[in-house]
């Protein structure tokens, strides 16, 4: 595939990025705009909204209908989006500390309602654009500007929450494996409800330099060595699992209608009367 045929999603003009050398958000734009570019979707009727953190910072690249907001608000602002243009395709970006700390709530009802929304959570274990805060889903017992003895909390399950809270597609990826990440994302794009795609990615800035992983090699080697396939890890003991990060797609139900449809449908059916 030749990257050439992607620049026509970009704004050239903001480039360079703000990323430091060697962040995987940038692996996990590519991704995007690889599985984009396979769905035959047009930029013209899609929207890209955004929070605030580094991952937050891709939609002042991309030549869609982009939206950067507030800090944890950009489902809300996404779900209005999607409400008023059903026609359009409605993604979200945003790191672990904006889609589940401050927009949680947001998350988990978007969940339940499924709304008719693609959200792309990258997941750096860790708040980067801010000095390297502990997240939710900083790992217990690692090393962060908050928790400099190592983390008390317990992790945040993004794929625990999505499928409790009722998501029609679940999926987790790394940036190591990236045509994992194209395939899980083009299958996202391409859903009628809630999808949610949790791509794991390196923050060798803060969470790497704090926790023995300076280079962002030693991060992509870290989930290369530590990820389980669902299917394998569906036959491994919890011992065995200890440790590990299961990737693959967790739910995918065609079945269930969106919101969107729902809400029409019913108010169609009492303007009839019945």
């Amino acid at each position: 595939m030749k990257v050439d045929k992607l620049l026509k999603y970009i704004r050239e003009d903001r480039w360079p990025t703000v990323w430091c050398p060697g962040c995987g958000n940038g692996i996990i734009l590519k991704s995007f705009l690889e599985a984009y570019d396979q769905t035959g979707l047009d930029p013209d009727q899609t929207a890209v909204v955004s929070g605030i953190g580094c991952s937050s910072r891709s939609t002042g690249y991309l030549d869609f209908n982009t939206m950067h907001t507030l800090h944890g608000r950009a489902i809300a602002f996404a779900t209005g989006v999607a409400l008023a243009r059903p026609d359009f395709k409605v993604v979200v970006m945003g790191g672990d500390g904006d889609i589940t700390a401050i927009g949680g709530n947001h998350f988990i009802h978007a969940c339940r309602r499924n709304i008719n929304l693609t959200v792309i959570i990258y997941n750096n274990m860790i708040y980067g654009m801010t000095g390297g805060q502990h997240s939710p889903t900083t790992p217990a017992g690692k090393i962060a500007g908050t928790m400099p003895l190592g983390n008390v909390e317990e992790q945040f399950n993004v794929v625990n929450l999505a499928l409790s809270a009722g998501a029609t597609y679940v999926a987790r990826s790394t940036v190591y494996h990236y045509q994992l990440t194209v395939k899980y994302i083009k299958e996202a794009l391409l859903h009628k409800g809630i999808s949610i795609v949790e791509v794991l990615t390196n923050c060798h800035t803060y969470y790497g330099r704090y926790n023995g992983l300076r280079e962002p090699w030693q991060m992509m080697d870290y989930f290369k060595n530590n990820t389980v396939m669902k299917e394998k890890a569906d036959q491994m003991t919890e011992e065995e699992l200890k440790g590990k990060i299961v990737i693959g797609v967790f739910r995918k139900d065609e079945s269930k209608p969106d919101f969107y449809t729902r809400y029409r449908l019913t108010y169609a059916n009492q303007s009839k009367g019945e």
